[in-house]
């Protein structure tokens, strides 16, 4: 049997949400199709952007955020 994956498989891969199984067809798979190694490899490239752009938040932004929260939970009690 022939085993086809869509781009959602992939994406599941790459975020490590596939089964073992499901990991070695699917590495077999990029092995053999072009396209959609060419579909991991971008895929990989944005979700590496994406982790080197996460910031945590400053504790003054949080101070503020909470200060505007108990400002506003204060006037509606």
């Amino acid at each position: 049997m022939i085993q086809t994956f869509t781009q959602n498989d992939v994406i599941r891969y790459v975020y490590e949400e596939t089964t073992s199984e499901e990991n070695l067809l699917i590495q077999d798979a990029l092995m053999h199709d072009a396209e959609m190694l060419e579909f991991y490899l971008d895929l990989v490239e944005v979700k590496l952007s994406l982790d080197n752009s996460y910031r945590e938040p400053s504790g003054k932004t949080i101070d503020s955020i909470l200060s505007y929260s108990r400002s506003k939970a204060t006037h509606t009690a």
